[in-house]
């Protein structure tokens, strides 16, 4: 067997065999099969689609290149959560705490963000002390003492899928479906849970831009999950306007948790609507109760507080200093403001995401150094009357704002 094989049969539009995937899978992570012929099959697939066996046939192989996580001691039905990415998406800290107050073990594995998709890792580790490289004791031991633990990946989870998405990333393969899926499934599986559920993005700030699209993606990784034994739910949601009012590292931890303890003035609807359907979702699939029972519990734990209680517990076991999930003042701050009256219809969220890396509160390549309080305040959400000269928006960052990304985020704005 070699790579030329494989291109001959891919190029014809054949499909490739458990053992085909399995030597380019294994062989492209070891080493012995270089950049320039991976590159060559993952264009192919590109262009070319995969099978529903060879996008399974790919996940499993890429699971098996590394380490597989046993949390078999963890007490409980484990549940986790992936978001494709979005624009202010700070989704996780909220449902994660949410469904420890309901007592369910919630042992989440996350990464940075690359371009304009946040990471919640980079939100967590704007707080003041916290530590997201836990041993693989202590993150067992969190989540059984405290129902929550969120860490980033171990070194060796999954080393298949860091060197093929670094590839994609280079050679202009990252939208690819088949690609797509059995990149955030294996991570998922391998990170050891009972339970997935997907909150599939779609729209202008998302990787998939259409609903069929989106649809597609959710269904893939949907039967992925199946045949490996997990319980996995998907969702689809918006992402062609930001999410929430914060867009940035610190903004989106200080937002989320303003939401948990019901300071409402200080985010809006649109995030805490995701955020108890998400949750609820998950609650259904670790406890078994229906959409009803599983929204009521939601509902109720951010209601009277425990959710917001199990936060706070959540930093501090992770060493986090609880005083410094606040807005810092930053060494340059613009306003943006209605070029036009009417009601805001849209608010482009790709546009918004390119503005904050602008800012330094997102990474261009995967060294770029962060400014954790750089960000955007939307001040006008979708559907709020305006006046021209109003401003719609604020812009944070500790290095001098250009003329350019204030005109950005003021053309981000469709008003009607």
């Amino acid at each position: 067997m070699n790579m030329l094989q494989l291109f001959e049969k891919k190029k014809q539009g054949l499909e490739l065999s458990q053992a085909e995937i399995q030597y380019f899978v294994e062989g492209y992570t070891t080493g012995s099969i270089p950049d320039y012929q991976a590159s060559s099959l993952l264009m192919a697939i590109r262009l070319l689609g995969m099978s529903d066996d060879e996008t399974f046939y790919l996940t499993k192989a890429m699971i098996e290149s590394g380490d597989v996580i046993d949390l078999s001691s963890i007490e409980g039905f484990k549940i986790d959560k992936h978001s494709t990415g979005g624009v202010g998406d700070k989704v996780t800290l909220i449902v994660t705490p949410i469904i420890a107050a309901l007592g369910i073990p919630v042992a989440k594995f996350s990464g940075k963000g690359l371009g304009i998709t946040g990471g919640t890792i980079d939100k967590l580790e704007s707080i003041e002390g916290l530590k997201t490289e836990l041993s693989s004791q202590e993150f067992i031991d969190n989540v059984n003492k405290h129902k929550i633990a969120v860490a980033g990946q171990t070194g060796n989870l999954v080393p298949a899928d860091k060197k093929l998405y670094a590839l994609r990333d280079v050679t202009g393969t990252v939208d690819s479906i088949p690609l797509i899926a059995a990149s955030i499934m294996s991570k998922k599986i391998a990170s050891g849970a009972d339970g997935i559920v997907l909150d599939v993005k779609c729209g202008s700030g998302a990787f998939m831009k259409t609903g069929q699209d989106a649809q597609l993606l959710a269904d893939t990784m949907t039967a992925i999950g199946e045949k490996l034994g997990r319980k996995v739910v998907a969702h689809i949601s918006d992402m062609d306007n930001p999410l929430g009012k914060m867009i940035g590292n610190k903004l989106e931890v200080v937002e989320a948790y303003a939401l948990l303890n019901g300071r409402m003035e200080e985010t809006h609807e649109d995030l805490l609507d995701e955020c108890v359907v998400i949750a609820s979702l998950m609650y259904q699939v670790a406890a078994g109760v229906d959409e009803a029972e599983a929204t009521a519990a939601v509902k109720r734990v951010l209601a009277d507080g425990s959710a917001a209680a199990k936060f706070e517990e959540f930093i501090v076991a992770q060493g986090g200093v609880i005083a410094d999930i606040v807005q810092k003042d930053t060494a340059y701050k613009a306003a943006v403001t209605a070029s036009a009256a009417g009601t805001v219809e849209t608010i482009n969220a790709l546009l918004i995401g390119e503005a904050s890396v602008s800012l330094g509160a997102g990474r261009v390549t995967k060294e770029s150094a962060l400014d954790y309080d750089a960000g955007i305040q939307l001040i006008a959400k979708k559907g709020d009357p305006i006046t021209s000269g109003d401003t719609i928006a604020y812009l944070y960052s500790n290095n001098p704002i250009d003329d350019e990304t204030v005109s950005k985020v003021q053309k981000a704005y469709t008003i009607a």
